[in-house]
């Protein structure tokens, strides 16, 4: 079973010493013809500030990411699952993971960049700025990923729960063996969709996941999983995973 996670705006810098950005060691090497064209239209943005600015909808603060973008084939590079930050992946806390747990995230655990489409947990890649309705050279991201991603997506042979964005889900849907989640409040009878624990819940979901390191094979083995852990997941057209815990432990 393979989770699939949206990336984030936010990312660390830095990175192992001496390392640097190789394509061809990236997981889903059927992904390298359209990386390759996603860095050639980042470089080719990055060479105007101005114009970089406006694609990336960056402020006069934040001039620091289009420098990110100049040198991303050259600057140091770290696992994919530690270099992105916020919500979501504060909540994964990777830098506490053991090596076991890490052996299974980067088995079960994929982020869809908009750079370089999917990668694996431990996939090193460096520092960038870029985001899923980005402008390239006069382009979209979604004519770049789309029918690659999506392709990888449906030929892969193990279910895929996909825990993206919807921004991100538009550049490689992942197909009808799938299941897409969105998590709800479930407050009386009423339920509602949320934002910021949106993302807090499936980082904490993912971080169960990797910490417990179960065998699933299908949905229902991931809900009798999580029955266990305290979440409710209720297989339908959607799933639909409900915290109510994590509400709780907010308030």
């Amino acid at each position: 079973m393979l989770f699939l996670l949206p990336p984030s705006e936010t990312k660390l810098d830095g990175g192992s010493v001496g390392s640097r950005l190789d394509v061809t060691s990236l997981s889903f090497e059927a992904l390298e013809v359209p990386r390759r064209a996603s860095l050639a239209l980042l470089d080719e943005l990055s060479r105007d500030e101005a114009v970089a600015a406006r694609a990336l909808k960056l402020g006069p603060t934040q001039a620091h990411e289009i420098v990110r973008n100049r040198i991303v084939s050259s600057s140091p590079t770290m696992p994919a699952l530690a270099r992105y930050t916020g919500v979501l992946y504060d909540s994964l806390a990777v830098s506490s993971l053991d090596d076991d747990s890490w052996r299974w995230a980067h088995r079960h655990v994929a982020v869809h960049s908009a750079l370089f489409g999917l990668v694996r947990a431990a996939d090193e890649i460096p520092a960038y700025r870029l985001s899923h309705d980005s402008r390239v050279a006069g382009t979209t991201l979604k004519k770049v990923w789309r029918s690659s991603v999506s392709q990888v997506l449906t030929e892969l042979d193990e279910p895929v729960v996909d825990l993206r964005s919807e921004g991100y889900v538009g550049l490689g849907p992942a197909g009808e063996g799938s299941t897409y989640v969105r998590v709800v409040s479930d407050v009386g009878d009423r339920r509602r969709a949320l934002n910021h624990f949106n993302k807090k819940t499936k980082g904490l979901v993912v971080r169960a996941l990797v910490t417990d390191r179960p065998e699933l094979s299908d949905v229902g083995d991931l809900t009798d999983w999580a029955r266990g852990r305290g979440f409710v997941i209720e297989p339908g057209a959607e799933t639909v995973l409900v915290a109510e815990s994590v509400l709780d432990a907010a308030a």
